[in-house]
């Protein structure tokens, strides 16, 4: 691996990476995909998805990203384990150094490491996650038909997932832990004005309850008074934003104020020529499975294309 230059590298395993990875593989670029500190991406930690195109029974994440990793491995993409410590672009090719020691150089590389969702840090997030504590509306709104759930955050992230989640839930609760939103002021108007949504400000959530099988409710506590009030509910939705996984290209790429890592237009091109982003690390708006893998898609063509403009 040390000594072999590569046509393609891709960094991440998740619905991005492994699309690519199987695009890349049936163009005959022989792709070696790194998995990352999370093989799988988020959908490892989502238990039923019910949106992915193509499986009307639903599908548990961990289960969909087996069949994606299945269905690349049959083109003999290569994988290797662990994460990537280093990332050289100023060199041609690029080098990239494992945690292992070894060092992989590449023609081109195609960026999906993906993001992750903030957490509160509370152990019952973790305890509860996917059975009634999620980070993704859109993803998980639909199983919270006429339940009372919780939204916490105060940006437009926080009033977009309120909003969302009304189309389902009886009712929705924002919690913020000062007295003003800091979302849009359009977008928090509409949330105050909805009928279905009640608001719940300068408190913070001391912990999320429930029966040891699902949440049954939140523990909130007056960040003034000190005063704690317990509320039954069915669910929370953690809306405090997400954290591309972008760190290593600080500085060699065109990043945004938030950390994704911008493309060129509806391409997946960064502002290295060679080096192509996807998924997570580059969609601030959508952070779906299937537009992720429609992305690595992309990536893949425009890698492709790129390799052999320079052949």
């Amino acid at each position: 691996m040390e000594k072999d230059i590569r046509e393609v590298v891709i960094m991440g395993t998740g619905p991005a990476g492994l699309t690519a990875a199987l695009y890349t593989a049936r163009a005959n670029l022989d792709p070696l995909v790194i998995d990352g500190a999370q093989p799988g991406g988020q959908l490892m930690i989502t238990s039923e998805i019910e949106n992915f195109p193509g499986f009307p029974e639903a599908i548990h994440g961990p289960e969909l990203m087996d069949r994606f990793r299945q269905q690349a491995s049959r083109f003999n993409v290569e994988f290797v384990s662990g994460n990537v410590t280093e990332a050289d672009l100023s060199r041609r090719p690029f080098c990239l150094s494992l945690e292992d020691g070894r060092e992989v150089l590449t023609r081109s590389l195609i960026i999906a490491t993906g993001a992750n969702a903030k957490w509160l840090g509370l152990p019952s997030e973790e305890t509860y996650r996917g059975r009634g504590v999620s980070a993704c509306a859109t993803c998980d709104g639909f199983f919270f038909r006429d339940s009372t759930v919780y939204v916490v955050g105060g940006g437009d992230t926080a009033m977009e997932e309120a909003l969302f989640l009304t189309r389902f839930a009886r009712h929705v609760t924002i919690v913020h832990r000062r007295d003003e939103f800091r979302a849009s002021k359009i977008m928090s108007l509409r949330a105050e004005k909805h009928p279905k949504i009640s608001l719940e400000l300068n408190q913070v959530v001391e912990e999320i309850t429930g029966d040891g099988q699902k949440v049954t409710g939140i523990r909130l506590q007056h960040v003034q008074t000190g005063e704690v009030t317990e509320h039954a509910c069915d669910g929370v939705f953690i809306a405090i934003g997400h954290s591309p996984n972008s760190e290593l290209f600080a500085g060699q790429l065109d990043i945004d104020e938030y950390g994704y890592i911008e493309t060129d237009g509806s391409s997946a091109r960064t502002s290295v020529q060679g080096v192509f982003a996807c998924g997570d690390v580059q969609d601030y708006t959508y952070r779906q499975a299937v537009t992720a893998a429609g992305s690595g898609c992309m990536a893949a063509v425009d890698a492709e294309r790129y390799l052999e403009s320079i052949r």
